[in-house]
């Protein structure tokens, strides 16, 4: 991909979000210059495998890596089996668990099959930075901690309410900037990615850059992805995150559950499509010459794809006609996690669609009951969670969309 250093940094900045307009100014005229350069930039991003399996929310940043990437620049991996036996205290307000080495590098097997998803794998570097914090000494430590203060790690908005509150803040939580900010200095990064939750931990590695005499990274955060329900940050314990190991079924299905209103987001974050054709898109959109719907379909088809290929942007694009459109749903109904099998009149007693079994039992011997538009007749029926959404219909005007774990 080959483009001025104008187009570059307009796609660069797509999507990226900041404290304050005066540090967006900042962070724009330094990435200008330091395109103008004429080399490729070492953009690195950094995760912590503290989990098995990465969302949607996830891919923001590893989105905004791969474009550095197309580029033409060095795009680096970090994969932090270090750090994450400390724990990223960011954005949270309780102490974080720690976790067993084993326990890590039990995660660290599904991360780089899901990042591979976005990044090229052939021009992807990975690095794990247990690779230079292993070998650091305590003195090495206190000389890190030495340039920073207790007052800057307090200002953090996270320690602040709990300093306020009166709950604990142990030491090893202010070790893991000091720990992110190294990072940065062995891999000599011109830029780091990350959330905004990332700021301060990505200002660190300003800092310390500095004392060992390199020119400052870039800092390059990403707005939160909201999950489907438009207004929450996508999580999995909240129950409105979309899998980036489901099936492109799901994908598709989710990604066409969520709000009107998050779809220029989600464009922005997600998809493929460059800021002036998703302008277009939205221009069209508001001047009435395209439907929500279709621009829906649109987005879902484009990121399905990133993950699924078009093969199976195309499956979950037919699932989702069979299903939904072409059985004269609503536009929004309730939606229910089916993590298990389960009988038929149990689940339509348990999500409240019949006040007692022996209703639910009449609704299906009736033939009041469907599935997917099949109608089901047999109360020893069960349903299985396939990975698939589904959709129960009980009566004439009661749905519930069953989705996957």
């Amino acid at each position: 991909m080959s483009l001025s250093v104008d187009e570059q940094v307009r796609l660069l900045m797509q999507g990226t979000q900041f404290g304050d307009e005066q540090t967006r100014e900042r962070m724009e005229a330094e990435l200008r210059e330091r395109l103008a350069e004429g080399r490729p930039l070492r953009v690195y991003l950094g995760v912590d495998p503290t989990a098995p399996d990465l969302h949607l929310g996830h891919t923001v940043p590893m989105r905004k890596l791969a474009q550095f990437q197309q580029l033409g620049h060095t795009a680096i991996f970090l994969i932090g089996d270090f750090t994450a036996l400390i724990g990223d205290p960011s954005d949270k307000d309780k102490t974080r668990p720690q976790l067993t080495p084993e326990q890590v590098q039990a995660n660290v097997k599904t991360y780089t099959t899901q990042a591979f998803k976005i990044l090229d794998p052939e021009r992807t570097v990975i690095r794990y930075n247990s690779e230079w914090h292993q070998s650091l000494t305590f003195a090495d430590v206190i000389k890190l901690a030495s340039n920073f203060t207790v007052a800057q790690f307090l200002e953090r908005d996270n320690f602040a309410k709990r300093y306020a509150k009166g709950d604990p803040i142990y030491l090893h939580e202010f070790f893991y900037a000091l720990m992110q900010g190294y990072d940065a200095v062995m891999l000599e990064a011109d830029v780091q990615l990350g959330g905004t939750d990332q700021t301060f931990n990505i200002l660190a590695g300003r800092k310390l850059q500095e004392v060992f005499g390199q020119k400052p990274q870039i800092m390059l955060t990403t707005a939160i992805l909201p999950g489907t329900d438009g207004h929450m940050k996508m999580s999995k314990s909240l129950g409105n995150a979309i899998p980036v190991d489901t099936t492109p079924e799901d994908m598709y299905g989710k990604l066409m559950s969520i709000p009107d209103h998050v779809m220029r987001t989600y464009f922005e974050l997600l998809s493929t499509f460059s800021p002036s054709e998703i302008d277009a898109i939205f221009a069209d959109l508001e001047a009435g010459r395209r439907h929500p719907r279709d621009v829906k379909m649109l987005l879902a088809r484009n990121v399905t794809a990133i993950f699924h290929g078009e093969e199976g942007a195309r499956r979950g694009e037919e699932h989702f006609v069979t299903v939904f459109q072409q059985r004269e749903l609503p536009d929004e109904m309730p939606r229910h996690t089916l993590p298990e099998p389960k009988n038929i009149v149990d689940l339509i007693v348990e999500l409240g669609l019949a006040s007692s079994k022996s209703e639910a039992r009449r609704l299906v011997q009736q033939g009041g009951v469907r599935l997917d538009g099949e109608r089901i007749t047999d109360i020893d029926y069960t349903v299985q969670p396939d990975g698939a959404s589904h959709v129960l219909r009980v009566g004439k005007r009661k749905f519930v969309e069953l989705v996957p774990a």
